[in-house]
């Protein structure tokens, strides 16, 4: 079998890295759902053990984003969804994110022009946002910038946050034209 085109998405048993997996929720999905071959890593070791209690058959691995213990494209694959929102050096984080990946990428951030960062996010953010980064499009584009990647696509999600019927429907007819969603989903290819 051919490998995969480096534009086309994930297939089955590709190897994938969750950069700052938490619980695991989205490992577990990741996993389970894609039938990739997950590896989640996360400093809290306490995040990590309800992970390992909820997913046996997945690697855990207690790191730092900024220095992952990983040689340079050990995984086709990398994820991170919002969780470098709380990494003190988030250049870092990408920069070891890209290094560690052969193939793709895809990491999800907060949104600065968005109605849950106005709910949420301002003053420092509440519940699960205290503390968070907050992006804008600009911002995100800078990451990137000097990185050996291509094919960067940057788009909005969640444009209204609650997930009321209307606000789905609106979003579906929205969904290029408005760069306010909450969440920026962010995904490209490495540049071989």
């Amino acid at each position: 079998m051919p490998p995969p085109s480096p534009a086309s998405g994930p297939t089955p048993a590709e190897s994938l890295i969750d950069i700052g997996c938490g619980t695991g929720y989205f490992t577990r999905r990741f996993s389970i759902d894609a039938g990739l071959r997950v590896t989640g890593v996360d400093i809290d070791r306490d995040s990590l053990g309800f992970a390992r209690s909820r997913s046996p058959g997945i690697a855990f691995v207690a790191a730092d984003a900024c220095r992952l213990p990983f040689a340079q494209d050990a995984f086709d694959l990398a994820a991170a969804v919002t969780s470098l929102c709380f990494v003190a050096d988030e250049r870092s984080a990408v920069r070891e994110m890209v290094r560690v990946t052969r193939r793709r990428f895809a990491l999800g951030l907060l949104n600065r022009h968005s109605l849950l960062y106005l709910r949420k996010g301002r003053g420092g953010g509440v519940g699960a946002y205290r503390g968070a980064r907050w992006h804008t499009l600009a911002e995100i584009r800078s990451l990137f910038s000097a990185l050996p990647v291509e094919r960067l696509e940057i788009r909005t999600a969640v444009l209204f946050p609650g997930g009321s019927r209307a606000g789905r429907r609106a979003e579906r007819m929205a969904r290029e034209a408005l760069p306010w969603g909450s969440f920026i989903a962010v995904a490209g290819s490495k540049r071989r």
